[in-house]
């Protein structure tokens, strides 16, 4: 994992496992790792609709089209455990957890 802080003062998540990303650091946000193929994304963001949980910012990184990809998503609140089980379910994913900052 590799960090900077750019003009405005605050940090960034700039690369995990070598895939490049621009991440801001929010106090409740999922770190998911997944396979980038279609579907994700919505499948995804229709699990935390259906659970009223609402996406304050979305990073995306993949290290090279279909491989691997991560995500870092900051969200309004704690995911509760039920909802991290049934994204953890989600096709293409390969692991969640929550982050607290």
């Amino acid at each position: 994992m590799a960090g900077t802080v750019f003009a405005d003062g605050r940090p960034r998540i700039v690369n995990i496992k070598g895939i490049r990303m621009d991440a801001e650091f929010g106090p409740s946000m999922l770190y998911i790792t997944n396979q980038d193929k279609p579907g994700f994304i919505g499948r995804f963001s229709s699990t935390l609709g259906d659970a009223g949980i609402n996406i304050a910012t979305f990073h995306l990184g993949r290290d090279a089209p279909g491989a691997n990809a991560i995500a870092l998503i900051e969200v309004d609140g704690v995911i509760p455990a039920e909802v991290l089980r049934k994204i953890q379910a989600l096709p293409l994913v390969q692991q969640a957890k929550p982050l607290r900052f």
